[in-house]
């Protein structure tokens, strides 16, 4: 297929993507107010509880099975990969630009977690319903990029609320030491994750987790070495102290659980035989999740964009950070992932699907995830720095996911 050809089936769902960013902005305004702090609030809520974890599930549920189950094992491997690259390079800048010790942690962050959600479930499904494209029948690509874009959203979750959360904890720490509020925040953040929105923990679980921070740096003393008690009392101080600082609420979130629960569909021949296809007896529980569903994609879209408004308002963060963080994830996310993807290719580690080498390919591609805007301001650490970042990331994402996008067609086609 001529390439320019696959740049118009890649550019039209990032149109598409642009334009419903745009009209979520636009409502965001203050003289529309539609999508005002209180109207977000709850937009996030049926997202967060209903319509992602409706999505999730039911797309699980009707591609995975118990033979191609096996055959997704290098995905969270994929997306593991993309958060040290990005976190080595993303260090690699705060030594360059020299950037203030409080922002290490939001500029490290950008660098490492895109937007592994929101995106691919616009993008993969849209390109899919293109009449060039390179990946086969609409209904069949459609069906699995669906489920490849939901299980890449639930393990980017995982690892945001596991590694970025507190990646940017330790910089709030060193900034502030006094205790951090959040009880504003109620039950659901403002801003919505590309991988989803996830709860945030209460007040006194954070100080909680800081505490426990500080004590890791102190060592443990009081204790003989060669008193096997003392090595035990040790070693379950440390699981307790690691256990508490894992928030284990953020990492069962609802579409964490429609995870868990559509891949148990998926795989269960009796639970697929009651649920899945038209001639299923259950056939309208699973119809019914996934017209839900449907309502996932657009209402994110409208939270993403109205969040990029407070970029526009502010611009508190250095230049070279700004230009620095795009190269990162436009230039040199995306040449390690193809460098990263053929390798495994060559070692028989991904099949031949095209479409699955596609999704690996570009969750290298991504613009930050959004949940970063959310832990800055839970911990109260580069709130202002973090909306200028993303407004420059999605801004210029318009042109760098649409050319990395033909890019990757081109050479799986």
């Amino acid at each position: 297929m001529a390439f320019v050809d696959l740049f118009v089936v890649a550019l039209v769902p990032v149109l598409k993507t642009l334009i419903i960013t745009a009209v979520g902005l636009f409502l965001a305004l203050e003289r529309v107010n539609l999508l005002g702090s209180t109207a977000r609030h709850h937009l996030n809520n049926l997202v967060f509880y209903i319509f992602s974890p409706a999505l999730v599930a039911s797309s699980l549920a009707e591609t995975v099975t118990s033979s191609n189950i096996i055959s997704l094992w290098f995905m969270p491997v994929n997306i593991l990969l993309t958060f040290i690259i990005g976190s080595a390079l993303g260090w690699i800048l705060v030594k360059i630009t020299r950037t203030p010790i409080e922002l290490h942690g939001l500029v490290i962050s950008c660098c490492a977690a895109g937007n592994l959600g929101n995106l691919l479930l616009i993008i993969i499904p849209a390109v899919c319903e293109e009449k060039n494209s390179p990946f086969g029948d609409t209904v069949t690509c459609s069906t699995n990029g669906k489920a490849y874009a939901s299980l890449s959203m639930a393990i980017g979750a995982v690892y945001i609320w596991t590694y970025i959360y507190n990646i940017i904890r330790a910089s709030g720490t060193q900034h502030n030491t006094s205790t951090v509020d959040i009880e504003n925040f109620g039950e659901v953040p403002e801003l919505l994750s590309e991988s989803c929105t996830k709860v945030l923990p209460p007040k006194d679980s954070v100080q909680s987790g800081m505490d426990h921070e500080a004590q890791l740096a102190v060592p443990l003393i009081g204790y003989e070495t060669t008193d096997d008690q003392g090595h035990v009392k040790k070693i379950k101080q440390h699981i307790k102290i690691w256990t508490q600082r894992i928030n284990f609420k953020m990492l069962f979130a609802p579409s964490t659980i429609a995870t868990i629960v559509g891949i148990l569909i998926g795989v269960s021949s009796l639970l697929r035989k009651l649920m899945i296809g038209n001639e299923a007896p259950l056939y309208v529980i699973d119809s019914s999740a996934s017209m839900v569903g449907e309502a996932a994609i657009p209402a994110m879209t409208l939270i993403v964009g109205a969040n990029l408004l407070r970029g526009l308002k502010k611009s508190a963060v250095g230049m070279w950070v700004v230009i620095g963080i795009q190269v990162i994830r436009y230039v040199a996310l995306p040449l390690s992932g193809i460098c990263v993807v053929k390798a495994a290719q060559h070692f028989g580690l991904v099949g031949s699907d095209s479409l699955y080498q596609f999704v690996l390919l570009l969750q290298y591609a991504l613009p930050s995830a959004m949940t970063i805007g959310t832990i800055t301001q839970l911990f109260e650490v580069g709130e202002s720095e973090c909306s200028v970042i993303m407004l420059w990331n999605y801004a210029l994402a318009s042109i760098a996911l649409t050319l990395w996008t033909t890019y990757y067609m081109w050479i799986l086609s």
